[in-house]
């Protein structure tokens, strides 16, 4: 079984069409990245996934769960880090972490999450007091400390510094060390480069193109060849692929 089954998923906003049929699977220890510009459909497939926003078709499931009607199993066993959170402004940090913690019968070393992430000096700061790339940290941290069989990561890196953001990928490759299954929305070319065993280009609601980091950078279809002194060039990054399949950048 797939750690995750995304068939045929449309999503629209009035007269726009966020999510165009949308199919893709996720193995289980994968580390999945969506990758494309903002407004391209990224975090409607996360939250129609997590079941925050129900599918106008198509179907999901994570863990053989309907995220419709198996929602409260579904958070059991998955942790997400979104892009907006609404935490009460007067719980401080460690009452914050503490309460995620007693959610799950089983939890992370909260010790390890708030040093690597920067917020062991934070722990009796009031939530509303934390800068953003701070709150960024601490919805990372909350996304793991129940060890989640799943892990769906909305622009984690969004706010961090470099070597935050280095020290979270350590983290997320942990995580996936002890068997977790990523999906991981991003912008950031070397993240999803250093990371992802494969990543979805979206464009414009559709799926362009599934396939590893290195594999989407070989690709020959999808647009001109650079030409350098008339030898054919082949694109080095996954940056040079996305131009090439979409004529934009991400």
């Amino acid at each position: 079984m797939a750690a995750i089954d995304v068939l045929h998923l449309h999503k629209r906003y009035r007269e726009t069409v966020a999510v165009d049929d949308v199919s893709f699977s996720v193995a289980e220890g994968e580390i999945f990245g969506i990758l494309g510009p903002n407004g391209a459909g990224k975090t409607t497939i996360i939250e129609c996934a997590l079941g925050l926003r129900p599918p106008d078709s198509g179907s999901v499931r994570v863990m053989g769960l309907d995220p419709g009607t198996d929602r409260e199993e579904l958070h059991l066993i998955a942790g997400a880090q979104l892009q907006a959170n609404a935490l009460p402004g007067l719980l401080k940090v460690r009452e914050i972490l503490g309460l995620y913690r007693s959610f799950y019968h089983r939890s992370a070393d909260v010790a390890e999450l708030v040093r690597v992430l920067g917020l062991a000096g934070k722990l009796n700061n009031y939530y509303m007091s934390l800068s953003g790339g701070q709150k960024q940290r601490l919805s990372v941290a909350l996304a793991l400390i129940g060890r989640p069989k799943i892990a769906m990561l909305d622009e984690m890196s969004t706010g961090l510094d470099p070597q935050a953001r280095r020290d979270t990928w350590g983290l997320i490759e942990g995580a996936r060390d002890r068997g977790a299954t990523i999906v991981l929305v991003t912008h950031y070319m070397e993240e999803a480069e250093r990371l992802c065993d494969r990543v979805a280009l979206i464009d414009r609601g559709g799926i362009v193109a599934i396939d590893s980091p290195g594999g989407l950078a070989q690709r020959p279809d999808g647009g001109q060849r650079m030409r350098s002194g008339g030898i054919q060039v082949e694109p080095a990054t996954l940056e040079d692929a996305f131009v090439r399949l979409t004529g934009r950048r991400p």
